[in-house]
């Protein structure tokens, strides 16, 4: 893994620990999460709300 692919991945799982404590600390978001049926529709939503968690670190930009 490169160095630039590393900061990314670590960026991702920033990004999700700070999704993670928003849905514990917002019931209403946390059922909006719950009631996702696809990856896609979490990531759209995760974006909605400010986080960037689609991209996996090896891709490219989109």
């Amino acid at each position: 893994m490169s160095k630039y692919d590393l900061q990314r991945f670590i960026e991702k799982i920033d990004q999700l620990n700070q999704l993670l404590e928003n849905i514990e600390n917002n019931p209403l978001r946390y059922k909006e999460l719950e009631s996702c049926s696809t990856h896609n529709e979490v990531v759209l939503l995760a974006r909605e709300w400010g986080y960037e968690i689609g991209r996996r670190w090896g891709e490219g930009s989109p």
